[in-house]
C-alpha cells in the first residue's frame, strides 16, 4: 500500500481552497511587444550594436563638424605652406605630416588639414546617402505597394518600368547630367545644385529595389485574413493600403533603407572621384581620393585616411543592417 503524497489533517475541508505559503514568490507574467522583442535580439549581436554605434558617431561627426575641427583641427580651407618642403612640396616629417597639431597629416602641394577635410567630407558623404536613401524608400514603399495589391495590368506596368531602371547606366546618366547643369536651379546654387541633383538621381534609380521587396511583401500580405476582416468591414482601398498593409512593411523597408545607405554612399564617392560630385574647394571623400592620385607613391597617407573613412562607414552600416534584419525578422535568411 502506498502513502498519500500530501498528509492532510483528518479535520481539514477537502474543497477549502489552500492560500499560497507566505513569503513563495509569485512572478507576475507580463507581454513584450514587437519593439521589445527586438530590442533583445540586437542587444545580444554585439557586432550589430559596434555598427550601430559607429554609425552614431559618425553622424555626431558630421552634424558637429565645426565644432569638431575647431578643438581638433584647422580650418578646412587655410593653406598651411610652413608644413612643406620647399622644393618638393610635400609634407614635412614622416606619415605625411601626421602631428599633434595635424592629426591626419596636410596635403601635398597645398598643406590643407587632411583630418579636418575628412570631417567635413562626411557632411556630404552621409547628406547624399540619407536624403537618396529616403527618396528611393518613398517612391518605392509607394509604387510597390500599389502595384503588389491592385495587381494585373497596374502591376505589370509598374514592374516594366522597375526593370528598365534596374537595366539603366546610373553613373553614366549622372555624368552626363551634371555635365549640363546651370549654376542655379530653383533657388540653389552651385553646390547645392548639384548635391539635390545627386539626391535625386541616385534616389530615382534606387527606388526599384525597395519597389520589388514591398511588391513581394504585398502579395503575401494582401491575402491574409486581417486584410479580408477589414474589406468585409466597409474599409476602402486607402484604409486597406496605408493602414492595414503599410505597417506591416515598416520593418523590411527599415532593414532594406540602412542596408542602401552604403551603397550610396559609394555611389556618391564614385562620382566625386569621377569629377561629378561637388565642386572643389568643398570637402567630399572620393575628390580627396581623386586628388591624392598624383601623390600617392610619395605620400600613400593622403588616400589612406578618406578611404578608411569610406571602408569604416560603409562596413558600419551593412554590419548594422545584417543585425537589424536578424533581430526583426529571425526566420529570414541571409
Amino acid at each position: 500500500m502506498t502513502a498519500p503524497l500530501h498528509d492532510t489533517p483528518a479535520d481539514a475541508d477537502p474543497t477549502e481552497d489552500v492560500a499560497p505559503a507566505a513569503g513563495a514568490g509569485v512572478r507576475k507574467v507580463e507581454g513584450r511587444t514587437l519593439k521589445q522583442i527586438a530590442w533583445n535580439r540586437l542587444k545580444r549581436d554585439k557586432v550589430a550594436l559596434a555598427g550601430g554605434v559607429t554609425v552614431l558617431l559618425l553622424v555626431l561627426v558630421a552634424v558637429f563638424a565645426p565644432l569638431v575641427v575647431g578643438l581638433l583641427g584647422h580650418p578646412p580651407d587655410e593653406f598651411h605652406q610652413e608644413e612643406l618642403e620647399d622644393l618638393t612640396n610635400l609634407p614635412k616629417g614622416a606619415f605625411g605630416g601626421m602631428s599633434g597639431d595635424f592629426l591626419f597629416g596636410v596635403e601635398p602641394n597645398k598643406g590643407r588639414d587632411i583630418f579636418s577635410r575628412v570631417v567635413y567630407g562626411a557632411r556630404i558623404s552621409l547628406l547624399v546617402a540619407f536624403l537618396a536613401a529616403v527618396v528611393a524608400v518613398v517612391l518605392g514603399t509607394i509604387f510597390g505597394i500599389v502595384a503588389g495589391y491592385f495587381g494585373g495590368w497596374i502591376d505589370a506596368l509598374i514592374s516594366r518600368v522597375m526593370d528598365v531602371l534596374l537595366a539603366f547606366p546610373q553613373l553614366l546618366f549622372i555624368i552626363s547630367l551634371v555635365s549640363v547643369l546651370p549654376d542655379e536651379l530653383l533657388g540653389l546654387r552651385d553646390n547645392g545644385v548639384r548635391i539635390a541633383v545627386l539626391v535625386m538621381v541616385i534616389g530615382f534609380f534606387g527606388w526599384p529595389y525597395v519597389g520589388r521587396i514591398v511588391r513581394g511583401q504585398t502579395l503575401s500580405l494582401r491575402e491574409r485574413e486581417y486584410v479580408e476582416a477589414a474589406r468585409s468591414l466597409g474599409g476602402g482601398q486607402r484604409h486597406i493600403l496605408f493602414r492595414e498593409l503599410l505597417p506591416n512593411l515598416v520593418a523590411p523597408v527599415t532593414v532594406y533603407a540602412t542596408l542602401m545607405i552604403p551603397t550610396n554612399i559609394l555611389t556618391e564617392a564614385a562620382l566625386s572621384f569621377l569629377g561629378a560630385g561637388v565642386l572643389p574647394p568643398t570637402a567630399s571623400w572620393g575628390s580627396m581620393l581623386r586628388d591624392a592620385l598624383g601623390t600617392y607613391e610619395h605620400d600613400p597617407m593622403f588616400m589612406v585616411f578618406p578611404g578608411l573613412a569610406i571602408f569604416v562607414a560603409v562596413l558600419a552600416f551593412n554590419l548594422f543592417g545584417d543585425g537589424l534584419r536578424d533581430a526583426l525578422d529571425p526566420k529570414g535568411t541571409r
